[in-house]
């Protein structure tokens, strides 16, 4: 019978460092950005190839391919997540100024 594996050791099969620098398992939007960048190298590549017949080109627009959809991806999952931030900071001031302010002669509700 195996014991299950402790949280730090199951922390460390999902961490993936992309050249040594992005922890892909840590940074939001890494893995997400990574995968689509390396579908728009394999779309762009393929259907460069089969529009030319020229591999050295499209091994070219494979990579501008990848660098397109990597940056678009991550630019567009970054401003969601940053705006999720912000819709649940304000949120949490929110709670807690309910909580702060209920049932005293500030409360807006008793009005």
């Amino acid at each position: 019978c195996m014991a299950a594996p402790e949280p730090q050791e199951a922390e460390k099969g999902k961490s993936f460092k992309l050249l040594g620098i992005l922890d892909v398992g840590k940074v939001p939007c890494a893995g997400d950005s990574i995968l689509y960048g390396s579908y728009g190298y394999v779309v762009a590549g393929l259907g460069h190839f089969l529009l030319t017949s020229r591999i050295r080109r499209s091994c070219d627009a494979g990579v501008r391919g990848f660098i397109v959809v990597t940056l678009g991806c991550w630019f567009h999952c970054r401003y969601n997540y940053a705006k999720q931030r912000i819709q649940e900071r304000i949120a949490r001031e929110g709670i807690k100024n309910k909580i702060l302010y209920e049932s005293t002669h500030l409360d807006p509700e008793r009005k």
